[in-house]
């Protein structure tokens, strides 16, 4: 009998991987047994239960925002009914993003948490940038995690469910290549009105300070066919508009020449589409941005005049450390003639402040090139070193105080600059499509340059374009009222 189960506890152990090993042995370190470590976290997981409820949570981007529509088309096609309660769920899974410390700790904290609660046994899953880039290395930091799958391997989860349900082993699945074969179509979108179409994944800029390239690999476009029967599939359920994704939309096609489909290409033929009122796209690397898109943008109906332009920083010499490959004057040029094609359009941008080495006199250069440009979007941040990074190696040499300094003074530029523009529009009549009605009975919509608007009207205008009048503004937000539609008459 003995040497039956300690042949047994032999091969067990052979099984384990080296997380589960560690984990184990800190278990009966503290006054446990094998038959208490196996009946806790192996046993009881490997008995084949059905999952009814499965609880999600997004942290990061649009890009991240779309996986988990895909997700959960999976999980529901699979028979699980979501739900936003965690404790109710047979399975949570956390979809994360890595591109700034402060959103990994917040996943690790939340992680930690779930693993010192006595609740009931659920299933724990961590998706997206994180999950790629710590691959089963979460597994010794969160043992009671069940599986890690990575931004490439969105398409195996329910073969990485049924793994876990059966073996009751942990499971992690991070390709480094993503293979076109992701069903798109059965994502279940969380708003009526709009939606999110991937064009490409990855990118191959490699800015140094950024953990795409490793955490969603190099640039993989769609074909075009795929993406124009998405989307006349969208406009057929009633959408209205579609924001066209990609780590870099600009360089779509590119990695494909045999198509001969670039991507204002693409915007030709998605143009065509009847019923497809609005097309957006996020993001843009300047260098990519070419003058066939800005003259798309000013001939095309559907396309909205708003290009996220980020600029990073307005020093050449922090632009080279950071890898962009184009300088302030090539920006600015390039901006100017946007401007020129198309009077009316809107910029976003991003901004790192704090970058290792910045001065002060090269963060001025970034906050006179803000102004001149006056953009309408910003997202700015202080810098974060990003483990795996090239700038992960060079010293952060600026105090977090002078990043903070800088980071509100850009802040307090971008609400200037945002009361001064929305101060030009009082009086002005401007497209909103209506996108929801909140909880005071008046509805919210977006103009075509991206503001976010209000005004008193009914529910059955959700999903409708309207002209309104601008009234006012608050934080971010214009006030308006509607502008009742003339009924046309008919000649008889």
């Amino acid at each position: 009998m003995k040497e039956a189960k300690d042949t047994f506890s032999r091969l067990f152990c052979q099984s384990l991987n080296r997380a589960q090993k560690v984990s184990m042995k800190i278990s009966c370190q503290n006054g446990g047994n094998l038959i208490h470590f196996l009946l806790k976290n192996y046993i009881s997981r490997a008995i084949m239960r059905p999952l009814q409820k499965f609880f999600i949570r997004t942290y990061g981007c649009q890009m991240n925002e779309l996986d988990t529509e895909i997700m959960v088309g999976q999980l529901e096609k699979r028979g699980l009914t979501r739900t936003a309660e965690e404790t109710d769920a047979d399975l949570l899974i956390f979809n994360t993003c890595s591109i700034r410390d402060l959103a990994e700790r917040k996943v690790m904290g939340k992680l930690g948490q779930l693993g010192r609660v006595k609740a009931k046994r659920s299933i724990i899953g961590v998706t997206g940038c994180m999950a790629m880039a710590k691959k089963d290395s979460l597994f010794r930091k969160l043992p009671h995690v069940d599986f890690v799958l990575g931004t490439n391997n969105i398409t195996d989860l329910n073969k990485v469910l049924d793994e876990v349900l059966v073996s009751g082993k942990q499971t992690f699945k991070t390709d480094d290549v993503f293979e076109e074969n992701l069903d798109y179509l059965i994502a279940k979108r969380d708003d009526p009105v709009k939606a999110y179409v991937s064009i490409i994944r990855g990118c191959d800029k490699y800015c140094t300070y950024c953990v795409v390239p490793y955490t969603r690999g190099q640039e993989v476009s769609r074909p075009p066919e795929g993406i124009e029967e998405e989307c006349r599939l969208l406009v057929q359920k009633g959408y209205k508009e579609v924001t066209l994704l990609g780590q870099n939309v600009n360089s779509y096609g590119k990695d494909k020449p045999e198509w001969n489909c670039l991507f204002h290409d693409l915007l030709y033929r998605l143009d065509k589409i009847e019923g497809l009122e609005r097309i957006r796209f996020m993001t843009s690397h300047p260098v990519d941005i070419t003058v066939d898109l800005m003259q798309a943008i000013r001939d095309l109906p559907s396309l909205c005049e708003f290009v996220h332009f980020p600029i990073q920083a307005g020093s050449n010499r922090i632009l080279k450390k950071m890898h962009r490959i184009y300088t302030k004057e090539q920006y600015l040029e390039k901006v100017a003639l946007l401007r020129e094609i198309v009077p009316n359009v809107s910029l976003g941008t991003d901004i790192i402040v704090g970058f290792p080495t910045e001065t002060e006199e090269e963060f001025e250069e970034t906050y006179e090139v803000f102004k001149q440009i006056k953009y309408s979007v910003a997202f700015i941040f202080s810098y974060s070193a990003r483990k795996g990074t090239p700038a992960f190696r060079w010293k952060d040499d600026i105090p977090e105080e002078v990043k903070q300094e800088r980071l509100h003074r850009l802040l307090s530029l971008h609400a200037e600059i945002g009361n001064e523009e929305r101060q030009g529009m009082l009086g002005s009549e401007v497209e909103v499509l209506v996108e929801k009605q909140l909880d005071n009975c008046k509805l919210k919509g977006r103009t075509r340059c991206w503001k976010n608007v209000v005004f008193e009207g009914t529910e059955h205008l959700v999903g409708t374009l309207q002209k309104v009048k601008v009234l006012g503004y608050g934080n971010q937000t214009i006030v308006a009222e509607l502008i009742p539609s003339i009924p046309k008459l008919s000649l008889i």
